[in-house]
């Protein structure tokens, strides 16, 4: 993360970029808004993102193990840059069963009224309460198409997030692959007590 490669160009000093707290956490759902955004504001930096939605995409293999269907069965897969203050510091890509959410306003979670509400939002609006996420994460090297979007050297570090949120009756409603750049972002979860 010290030098920068410019194609064509040459290799420069890279510009020194603070990490940016990526805060997983129970209490990371907002009533009115992107849990991305208060993460972003609550350390003092402009979160946004950029997205495509593809619908009735074919589940591949592993996919369709996460949420529970068939190999091939279609899903509404979304692709995230997410930006804090114009920069990019995660991507995730998103699929959702399409026949849990066809037919309603919010199939398409960019898209509608419950746009950018995040998953436990929207998923109330059509009357399923999502009760729990299990995450999985993992150190890899990043992908040279991760790289080139993250704005980092092929084969940096980062961090692989395999998040599936569940429903109260154990139903998985969304599966996502979130990579984070280590060089850019530290990953902190909190972890809330019961007593």
């Amino acid at each position: 993360g010290v030098l920068e490669g410019r194609a064509g160009s040459g290799t420069y000093v890279a510009e020194p970029r603070q990490r940016v707290r990526v805060v997983r956490s129970a209490a990371r759902e907002q009533p009115d808004g992107s849990p991305f955004r208060a993460d972003m504001k609550a350390v003092g930096r402009q979160g946004d993102w950029e997205s495509r939605t593809d619908a009735k995409v074919p589940a591949p293999t592993e996919i369709a193990a996460r949420l529970g269907i068939a190999e091939g069965d279609p899903c509404v897969r979304t692709a995230y840059e997410f930006l804090a203050d114009s920069r990019p510091v995660q991507l995730s890509t998103s699929w959702e069963p399409y026949d849990l959410t066809a037919g309603t306003l919010v199939v398409l979670p960019e898209g509608g009224p419950h746009a950018g509400a995040g998953v436990v939002n929207r998923m109330a609006e059509i009357g399923i309460t999502v009760s729990h996420a299990v995450e999985q994460p993992e150190p890899r090297q990043a992908t040279a198409e991760e790289a080139s979007l993250l704005g980092i050297q092929k084969a940096a570090l980062v961090t692989h997030i395999r998040r599936t949120y569940y429903s109260d009756q154990g139903r998985p409603v969304e599966t996502a692959d979130i990579v984070v750049p280590a060089a850019h972002c530290e990953i902190v979860y909190e972890i809330p007590i019961n007593r």
